[in-house]
């Protein structure tokens, strides 16, 4: 059952993956990883990644790169639409209740925003033959497509090396999409993978859950949808009750791209990945890029070499880096002004992005000009601190690609900053949140979960009160969440739980009080020994 406060909740659970026993986690618009080393942090978190582009949103996503998610069988559909029989006639019979939908849902024929709480569901008629054509349910062999795109994002041959125990049975992951508190929606969609020699995908929708369009969406789906039920009339009418099949294939991927969305959540929504050695990437992107291109072009002068295997993560987060002159600016703004902030209040300059004028190249040169040098004097990044290189991606994403909406993962935003600047970067990741943006993060910082906890605390306060506090940020409880990573010996891995804000400590109970008090009782033991020593 969800929760009395889930409305929307995606709840994530993982067995037997990598040094994770099991894990089960609220996906939050803040969520926090902590816990020692090697427990699986990084491993939850780039999973994460993978399953949001195995859901990634339809192919009017073509700014995010997307197409149909990699579950769903277009041709499965066509070929039951082909074969004719129930299905075919059962669409055409009920293309009038579809087209009276329409009128009354679309932006037009309401008068209103899509993006309004209260959304019509699909009339029970259509809803009921999309379930029966399988819109939802997976192919045979889309675990495979699922299985891969995961090997792909860790960058590993086989999924038994993403399993804990090699030789034991297949890994689970399960993601549990609550859509609210609707009396019909006891029950969650759910959505099963198991990794491993014979990979499979389970997919359940519920029969008593109302399927309802995704919020947001402009007039352009109705028209599309309007049209082809106009041209499947048309051909009806020429000729007399037949037509090609293909256009209620057709109607059928209109109706599953303004309904997916809402089924999976945000899930379904674009992801952009930062890993932990984000700046080491940064200053070597222009040697992989040269490196590929000269392979490339080297293609039967030299003999073949063996080419590393370059994970998924990385990989994008190159490929991003290489499209950033592509990606337009101004479409970005909320999140782009937090970029400004963090440059104003804490790189104290600004970085650039410019495509190479001596090469010619069409990637971009990453550098950084300081407040009050001139516009000549930019700096390489690898002439920078350690603290401009790790921000430097953070920024160029939030300005350049990330929307509100998105998901962003970003590893140890605490890497290579002074506490001071940790805290700040923790407030900036919180008004990315407040600006819509879902940020997932793994940390061994105690300044950012006691940062955070102070952020959830500012939310009970008036606005007035809080005005002069952290710039006004703050974060409800209910959109934060941190789990904590602990090694167990039997079984050996991980246990993933959540842990509470404690408010008599001010903090999120991670463990790093039990290594202050080992460090002060260290000091009270040598102070005793040394005196001892004296006497």
């Amino acid at each position: 059952m969800a929760k009395a406060n889930s409305k929307g909740l995606l709840e994530l659970e993982v067995k037997n993956f990598g040094p994770i026993v099991e894990a089960k986690v609220d996906l939050r618009p803040f969520t926090l990883f902590v816990g020692p080393s090697n427990t699986g942090k990084s491993y939850l978190a780039v999973l994460i990644y993978a399953l949001h582009r195995i859901f990634k949103a339809g192919r009017r996503s073509r700014s995010f790169g997307a197409d149909f998610p990699v579950i769903f069988d277009t041709g499965h559909r066509y070929r039951q639409l082909r074969r004719g029989g129930k299905s075919t006639k059962l669409l055409e019979e009920n293309l009038e209740i579809l087209f009276d939908w329409i009128i009354q849902t679309s932006p037009k024929g309401r008068k209103e925003n899509l993006s309004s709480k209260s959304q019509d569901p699909l009339p029970e008629k259509i809803a009921s033959l999309i379930r029966r054509l399988r819109l939802f349910d997976p192919k045979d062999g889309s675990g495979n497509d699922a299985s891969g795109e995961i090997l792909r994002c860790f960058g590993v041959d086989s999924a038994s090396q993403l399993i804990r125990i090699p030789g034991a049975k297949n890994a689970k992951v399960v993601l549990r999409r609550h859509v609210g508190e609707d009396v019909d929606c006891k029950e969650p969609f759910t959505y099963e993978l198991h990794l491993g020699t014979s990979p499979s995908f389970i997919a359940t929708i519920p029969e008593n859950n109302p399927l309802r369009i995704a919020s947001g969406f402009t007039d352009l789906p109705w028209i599309s949808l309007l049209s082809i039920i106009a041209e499947i009339r048309k051909r009806q009418r020429e000729s007399e009750g037949l037509f090609p099949w293909w256009w209620l294939s057709m109607l059928m991927d209109e109706l599953l791209e303004i309904i997916f969305p809402y089924v999976v959540g945000h899930i379904s929504r674009p992801v952009h990945y930062l890993p932990a050695d984000r700046g080491g990437v940064m200053h070597a992107h222009r040697t992989v890029v040269s490196a590929l291109v000269e392979r490339a072009t080297s293609v039967g002068i030299r003999q073949e070499e063996p080419t590393p295997m370059l994970s998924g993560v990385l990989a994008d987060f190159l490929k991003r880096l290489i499209a950033l002159n592509d990606v337009p600016y101004k479409k970005r703004v909320h999140a782009g002004d937090i970029a400004a902030e963090i440059e104003k209040t804490m790189l104290r300059g600004s970085v650039r992005s410019d495509a190479s004028a001596k090469t010619g190249a069409s990637y971009p040169v990453f550098s950084y000009l300081p407040r009050g040098w001139k516009e000549y004097q930019n700096l390489p990044l690898m002439n920078v601190s350690s603290m401009v290189s790790e921000l430097a991606p953070v920024v160029l994403y939030l300005r350049h690609v990330v929307r509100p909406g998105d998901v962003l993962i970003i590893e140890e935003p605490e890497a290579h900053l002074h506490p001071a600047m940790q805290v700040k970067f923790t407030r900036q990741l919180a008004a990315a949140v407040k600006a819509g943006v879902r940020v997932i993060a793994t940390t061994h910082s105690e300044w950012i979960l006691e940062e955070l906890a102070n952020l959830v605390r500012i939310s009970g306060l008036s606005e007035a009160d809080r005005k002069d506090i952290s710039g006004g940020i703050a974060l409800e409880s209910d959109e934060v969440g941190a789990w904590l990573f602990q090694p167990k010996k039997r079984p050996k891995g991980s246990v993933v739980r959540e842990i509470s804000l404690d408010v008599e400590s001010g903090t999120f109970a991670a463990g790093y009080d039990d290594v202050a008090a080992d460090l002060h009782n260290r000091w009270a033991d040598i102070e005793s020994r040394l005196e001892a020593s004296r006497r």
